[in-house]
């Protein structure tokens, strides 16, 4: 067992703090990572504040970590010592079931663990990356390439995944209407990485706000849909809209921009259930989906392609103890695009 520095939440809505957590000893498999950078994700915030139903206390929140490997198991064959590497939002599965064996681990039927606020296969609860160390078996560990700086790099883990995966599988790229709703901290790595596979990117915003910031970064529309106008012009013209807001949206105002067959994807999770009139998806065949990070290979190459492409987030960089702060300005929508912590800092 290792003592390391971290910051945790003693208890639901309370507000972070500095404390000490117990990690395990590196056992055969294991990876232990020096933490480097760790991305604040809004997710973190649902989960300390338990929007998302029960949680385990105290909780050290985290799963955008980027860091360098500082000691390997003996059996551990993927990495070495000063390898720079990046654990996301799980950190274990079955490894068995169907889902699994396919490279789905965020989908294992058992259920996977996540990097924080779960319980390991060792019956102990999970401390994620608001803190020096992390000790990962090394199937749940990716590399990080050269070409993409630690800091970066970090909210790819969780920011960069979620969205890649469904720009992906539901196949974004040339030809293709790619809306993204929402430019934030995952919004924005969506228009990127729609941008990088050769869609035509539309965002749809509350407001023009952001505009400027859209289109720099990729971005070959901007419309807001606070404007009734911007659903008269863009009605059934879409392939693919990506929807990365955590709150109630009208459902049956997006799936209408859909041309027949497309897709509605939700990659944000509202905290309270939503309406939803069935003849906005009969009415064109479309779907309505969901979308939830990625597997551990996908996970890579959503990596390998960020640094092909010279892809990074837009970071604030802050100091742990700005963590409550952050927060309340995550909430507020003030900051562009994605607060990164220091963790030497700690």
């Amino acid at each position: 067992m290792t003592t390391v520095a971290a910051y945790a939440a003693p208890a639901a809505k309370a507000p972070l703090e500095r404390t000490t957590i117990e990690r395990r000893a590196v056992g055969e498999y294991d990876v232990l990572i020096d933490i480097k950078f760790a991305g604040i994700c809004h997710s973190d915030i649902h989960q300390v504040r338990e929007g998302w139903g029960e949680a385990i206390f105290p909780m050290v929140p985290g799963h955008e970590i980027a860091g360098v490997v500082a000691e390997v198991g003996p059996g551990v064959t993927r990495f070495r010592a000063g390898d720079r590497v990046g654990v996301g939002c799980m950190v274990d599965s079955c490894r068995e079931c169907e889902n699994c064996v396919k490279g789905l681990e965020q989908y294992c039927l058992k259920g996977m663990v996540g990097t924080y606020n779960a319980v390991g296969k060792d019956g102990e609860p999970t401390y994620g990356g608001y803190s020096e160390k992390i000790v990962v078996d090394e199937n749940y560990v990716v590399r990080i390439p050269d070409g993409l700086s630690l800091d970066v790099a970090a909210p790819l883990l969780c920011a960069g995944i979620t969205t890649y995966s469904p720009l992906r599988h539901w196949n974004a790229g040339p030809g293709k209407k790619v809306a993204v709703v929402g430019l934030g901290g995952l919004g924005h790595m969506a228009v990127k990485i729609a941008h990088a596979m050769g869609a035509e990117v539309t965002v749809l915003s509350q407001s023009l706000r952001k505009k400027d910031d859209g289109l720099k970064l990729g971005a070959d529309h901007y419309h807001a849909t606070s404007d009734p106008k911007t659903f008269e012009e863009l009605a059934g013209s879409l392939d693919l809209i990506v929807s990365t807001v955590s709150a109630p949206m009208d459902f049956g105002a997006l799936l209408s921009l859909l041309k027949v067959d497309g897709a509605l994807v939700n990659v944000g999770a509202p905290e309270e259930p939503v309406a939803l009139n069935l003849f906005s998806v009969i009415g064109g065949r479309k779907t309505l989906a969901g979308s939830m990070i990625g597997g551990i290979q996908e996970t890579q190459e959503m990596l390998d392609f960020c640094a092909e492409h010279g892809i990074g987030a837009e970071i604030e960089l802050i100091s742990a103890a700005e963590v409550n702060e952050a927060y309340e300005r995550v909430l507020a929508s003030d900051v562009r695009y994605r607060f990164v912590i220091d963790t030497a800092t700690i």
